[in-house]
């Protein structure tokens, strides 16, 4: 097969070296000084997984439970690398060895290189809206925070259109193909809600090309299509068939499952909405896709050097310390989320380069993205838009599943430089045509006039939060008021300039002064300029650090002084311990850091734990210990709590209840509320809570004897037992049903549900040996169908990769 170099090869050579050169030039300290980013919820991850990842240093297992996490939790929620897995081969070798999370950015690039290709884009546009994609601030301020499974899915999110693209326009195996990988790599990283927006972003595009297949009397083909690849999609879930079944099994048992306890106004299953729709972006912060300090930017921006800031706080004396201290985090933002970590931006170019595609790309592109845009712009606003927001989350069938429903920008923050670039090759194809030079400054105007509107609307909110008042008097709030708006101008002109540029670019072709491949060039430096200036203030040379993680785990004291005991237990950081997974880093740990914690220990939190803590707090800070009142921590085995980092700030528990014991009564409750209720006036050690309706019926007696834990791994627990009176057991270890087999001298026996969350059993007398194994079907059954699955894509993949190069057939629209 003979290859034309120039045509065939070096455009797309030296499109990706550019993807490849500006991911390593902008984390150069990455990639050449192995540093690396603080980032937030990779550290809660590294505490959390930690157990996981010893356990298969040390056997070369994977467990599937961990015990470090909110009392037990399943391990494959957190962590999971199965053996004969694929993925993390294929990664590598697309990225060409970037260091993860960076790689993701690099793979974005080449993925919506390959759609806009797909789309008859010609490779130096395409180039720009791949940098664009990539680089946009969604994804810069997702690497800062650490959500980087986030990053990659929606970094493949083009990959997998692409392949739906081609098998609707004459090239069906490559895309049956590329759908495949597409969708086997995004759900390799497990992040369900970007891959639920990208399923909505799928139907759209699908929605467009069956109107499409109607009017050319194309049904069937459509059908036809359509089926295959919904099988393609299909072969790339059943790779990760292990997984996902057993994720969604405990979807069921968790905060998005249905609920155990009545709450009022809310669903019987999924989750509040409250807490869903927390992080809503409001309607008019929508302008930060074109000005990005449209509302201030971070929560807590720095403000410049004689700011109105600065000059008020010096002017009604305050302390010169406090003046720095403020002016460096001046709470800027003022818009309707809780705090975040800057705009949602991706270049005013791309914004100006949307509106051309708007008038000049053909009308079923046109249509399709924009109800792509708009759906996802709906979609973001959330409870600023409650009507449609919650109406979907109500009847939508898995969509109260997720939260932080501003992170539809990011589906947003994808069609645009999609559109754009579109927009731009149909300004390119028609620029000999008489109506092209008006309807592109009609377009330039549109796009500066939304600035200016911008602006306008601003002036009307008077730069003025609607989040409850922060408590600022009155003169800071108006000087406060005054750097929001000169931030504001600032971007705007900022931005405006920026447009200007461009369409000087693209007007300098429309009257022959400049050939296309220089004008679009001189737009990609704009484009790069832009996003690279803007990035650069979440995440510049001070984000990168050596190996943060080696200074946030390092032991303190009470690290110390708990780990010098070798006994099975649970710790209690008080210092916030729901969201944090730093103690679980070494120990078992009451709390941690999860966004789908089981459900009935949620219930826990809510009910008891939480009045547990505080009262035990405030007890002890009068000199108080009162262990016998944290009866729930202690049928959890909570020995230590710890209040700080010193030695001095461990306390050793004596109520504890230890891994297992026989109690002396049990009191029967018929519901759920009856029995939390129950719990919360138990002494846990003496008696314990009993639902017969909801453990089958089986009635049980107490017993009497004595147990202890004689070994322990994340997902098996072995003990030995001495009963001298045959009746129940409890152990301090979370129930959920599915996985969890006990086995007594061998034979497997019924695990009950006992105080509302623990294990029960059922002891014969005499000696036994008791053990308990996690070994859920869900995830074994489809194990080795899982690693199948992945082979035949990549096998499939290669195969027809090998049969378009052979036949060089190029895909048509």
């Amino acid at each position: 097969m003979k290859f034309d170099f120039k045509a065939d090869v070096l455009p797309h050579f030296l499109a990706i070296s550019s993807f490849y050169l500006i991911v390593v030039l902008y984390f150069s300290p990455i990639v050449f000084d192995g540093k690396m980013m603080f980032q937030t919820d990779i550290l809660q991850w590294e505490g959390s997984a930690k157990e996981l990842l010893e356990h298969r240093e040390n056997t070369g297992e994977e467990a599937l439970w961990t015990n470090r996490m909110f009392g037990g939790m399943p391990a494959y929620l957190i962590h999971l690398d199965p053996k004969g897995d694929i993925t993390n081969f294929l990664i590598k070798v697309f990225t060409f060895g970037l260091p993860h999370p960076i790689s993701a950015l690099f793979f974005g690039m080449v993925s919506m290189y390959i759609l806009l290709l797909s789309f008859k884009v010609r490779p130096v546009i395409a180039l720009i809206g791949a940098w664009a994609f990539s680089f946009n601030t969604f994804n810069f301020l997702s690497l800062e925070a650490g959500h980087n499974a986030k990053i990659w899915a929606v970094c493949i999110i083009p990959l997998i259109l692409a392949g739906v693209h081609m098998a609707f326009n004459n090239k069906k195996l490559l895309g049956l193909v590329i759908t495949a990988l597409a969708v086997l790599l995004q759900l390799k990283f497990n992040h369900l809600q970007i891959t639920y927006y990208t399923l909505l972003l799928v139907i759209v595009y699908g929605i467009g090309q069956l109107v499409h297949a109607y009017r050319k009397q194309q049904l069937p083909a459509f059908a036809k299509t359509t089926g295959m690849l919904l099988l393609a999609a299909m072969l790339g879930v059943i790779g990760h068939s292990a997984r996902l079944s057993a994720v969604l099994e405990y979807g069921a048992y968790s905060i998005r499952g249905e609920r155990n306890l009545p709450a009022f106004n809310q669903n019987d299953s999924g989750l509040d909405k409250e807490y869903a729709f927390n992080w809503s972006s409001g309607k008019l912060e929508t302008f930060t896709l074109l000005i990005p300090n449209y509302f201030g930017g971070a929560t807590q921006e720095a403000v410049p050097k004689n700011s109105a800031s600065e000059k008020a706080l010096r002017a009604n004396g305050i302390d010169n310390a406090q003046v720095n201290q403020f002016i460096k985090g001046a709470p800027t933002y003022w818009g309707d989320q809780p705090f975040t970590g800057g705009p949602m931006y991706g270049g005013s170019i791309m914004i100006f380069l949307f509106v051309l595609g708007i008038l000049f790309a053909p009308a079923s592109y046109r249509n399709t993205f924009l109800a792509m845009t708009v759906l996802t712009l709906l979609l973001s606003w959330g409870k600023n838009l409650a009507w449609f927001n919650y109406t979907l989350f109500d009847y939508l069938p898995g969509y109260n599943k997720f939260r932080a429903v501003s992170m539809a920008l990011g589906m947003t923050l994808f069609v645009i430089p999609l559109f754009g670039a579109i927009g731009l090759e149909n300004v390119m194809r028609k620029i000999k045509e008489k109506e092209t030079k008006k309807t592109f400054f009609i377009g330039t105007v549109i796009t500066l006039g939304l600035i200016l509107l911008g602006i306008v609307f601003a002036s009307m909110m008077g730069y003025q939060s609607s989040m409850p008042n922060s408590g600022y008097p009155d003169w800071l709030m108006t000087a406060l008021k005054s750097d929001r708006k000169s931030m504001l101008m600032s971007d705007a002109l900022r931005s405006a300039i920026f447009i200007t540029i461009s369409a000087a670019f693209i007007g300098l072709v429309l009257f022959n002064k400049l050939k296309i491949t220089y004008s679009v060039l001189g737009i990609g430096a704009m484009v790069l300029i832009d996003l690279w200036g803007v990035n650069s203030r979440y995440l510049d040379k001070d984000s990168f650090t050596n190996d943060p993680s080696e200074q946030h785990f390092a032991a303190t004291p009470a690290d110390n002084k708990i780990s010098a005991d070798k006994d099975y237990f649970r710790v209690l950081n008080i210092q916030n311990p729901f969201n944090d997974a730093r103690t679980s880093y070494r120990f078992n740990s009451i709390g941690g850091y999860h966004g789908a914690k089981m459900s009935r220990y949620n219930d826990l939190i809510d009910r008891i734990l939480g009045s547990e803590i505080n009262g035990f707090v405030q007890k002890a800070q009068e000199g108080n210990f009162d262990y016998k009142g944290i009866q729930a921590l202690n049928m959890l085995n909570t020995k230590y709590l710890m209040a700080g980092r010193a030695e001095n700030a461990v306390f050793l528990n004596p109520e504890a209840n230890g891994p297992a014991w026989f109690p002396e009564s049990i009191e029967g409750t018929k519901t759920n509320e009856e029995e939390i209720e129950a719990l919360a006036k138990i002494n846990t050690k003496v008696t314990a809570t009993y639902n017969a309706q909801d453990n089958g019926n089986q009635s049980i007696n107490t017993g009497k004897g004595s147990i202890k834990l004689k070994s322990y791994s994340p997902d098996v627990l072995a003990y030995t037992a001495s009963v001298e009176k045959s009746g129940l057991v409890v152990f301090s270890e979370i129930y959920y049903p599915k996985g969890w087999k006990a086995f007594i001298d061998g034979q497997e026996t019924p695990i009950l549900r006992v105080n509302y969350l623990l294990r029960g059993l059922v002891l014969p007398e005499g000696e036994h040996m008791v053990e308990m194994r996690f070994e859920p079907t869900s995830y074994y059954q489809w194990e080795y169908i899982s690693i199948f699955a992945q082979y035949l894509v990549v096998l499939s993949l290669i195969f027809v990769v090998f049969i378009n190069l052979k036949t060089k057939q190029e895909p048509t629209v």
